[in-house]
């Protein structure tokens, strides 16, 4: 079998092989390695309207099972990508395929093999969720003897089996997206696509329809393709990309890029502030000086415990922040997710 241990690495190993390393370092069994073979390869994907280039040979793989983020603002190529993968647009050049199908020259086949849950509501709000439901199974040509079971097995799965004789039009936010949820894994796809799946909730609300998501990834092993404008829901993902003027510009898991591309953060007030300054300055660690505290950029953690040692009875408040996501994208892209026009 091929197990790779980087995108320019390759190795041979014996099927009969116990263990093998792969992506970043990670050490697992020769069963998981098959297991966490890429279901999505995307390879020098370009998209052009005219002589304008949307997309600018992209390339990724998303691993099954599998919960990757595709972030960038408006404008970046980002939906031009998605609907590409979803059989919506064509491709101009490259590369697309999902489950080993082809999206241009098998689309039927790759329908077969994904789920969408769009950004905006697409169900019929006059109808039950279990019309909603069989209707879906009509479009997918679910079998007859097969639409009953599915529906109680999608419903269970997003805790909504007793709500559905009830009409769209009567559910919560939150319950829709279930729904919509629901109604993309009846036809049971390998890879569900979420596109901003908890815009307009409350949090309370998002955090409920992550947990029934984590909890499908987890029990049933489906690939989620995840976009979304709040980081902390990319904090989720296994691999995060980051694209921008049709390119990527970031690939890496949510702690690799937070690690490239932050830096923590320690806010100190202290009773003698001369004494911090000074050993701050003999440790080479940088801080700038606030009216009543001060700021510091923790690069070396055993030079900055040294200095909190030292000054342990001075200090009188301290606060550490952690870089976050939002940080690496404001870092690599210099601008906030949701500036820009349309992606």
């Amino acid at each position: 079998m091929y197990v790779f241990t980087n995108k320019s690495q390759q190795k041979t190993l014996p099927t009969n092989n116990i263990y093998a390393i792969v992506s970043r370092g990670k050490i697992i069994s020769a069963k998981e390695a098959n297991m966490a073979r890429p279901i999505i390869e995307v390879k020098n994907f370009v998209k052009k309207y005219g002589s304008f280039e949307a997309v600018k040979n992209i390339s990724f793989d998303v691993a099954e099972g599998s919960i990757f983020a595709f972030l960038g603002p408006n404008g970046a190529g980002k939906s031009t990508t998605i609907n590409t993968l979803c059989t919506i647009f064509d491709k101009t050049s490259g590369e697309l395929l999902i489950d080993g199908k082809d999206v241009s020259r098998e689309k039927n086949a790759v329908r077969q093999s994904i789920g969408v849950v769009f950004q905006d509501s697409t169900l019929d709000k006059k109808m039950t969720i279990e019309e909603n439901l069989k209707m879906h199974c009509v479009f997918y040509k679910v079998p007859k003897k097969e639409v009953e079971e599915r529906i109680n097995f999608v419903l269970n799965l997003v805790d909504l089996k007793e709500w559905r004789k009830k009409p769209v039009s009567t559910l919560s936010g939150g319950m829709t997206r279930r729904v919509e949820i629901a109604r993309g894994l009846i036809h049971y796809p390998k890879v569900l696509f979420l596109d901003e799946p908890t815009t307009g909730l409350d949090p309370q609300t998002r955090n409920h329809v992550w947990e029934y998501v984590l909890r499908l990834q987890k029990e049933k092993n489906i690939t989620i393709f995840l976009t979304t404008h709040y980081m902390d829901e990319a904090e989720h993902a296994d691999d995060v990309a980051i694209i921008d003027h049709g390119e990527i510009i970031a690939h890496n898991s949510p702690f690799g890029l937070k690690k490239q591309y932050t830096k923590d953060r320690a806010y100190i007030t202290t009773t003698n502030a001369i004494k911090f300054e000074e050993l701050l300055t003999q440790q080479g660690i940088t801080y700038e000086t606030r009216e009543r505290y001060h700021r510091i950029d923790v690069e070396d953690n055993a030079k900055f415990l040294y200095v909190l040692a030292e000054c342990r009875t001075d200090i009188t408040d301290m606060e550490l922040r952690k870089g976050t996501l939002n940080d690496v994208f404001l870092d690599i892209t210099g601008r906030e997710i949701r500036e820009g026009g349309n992606s």
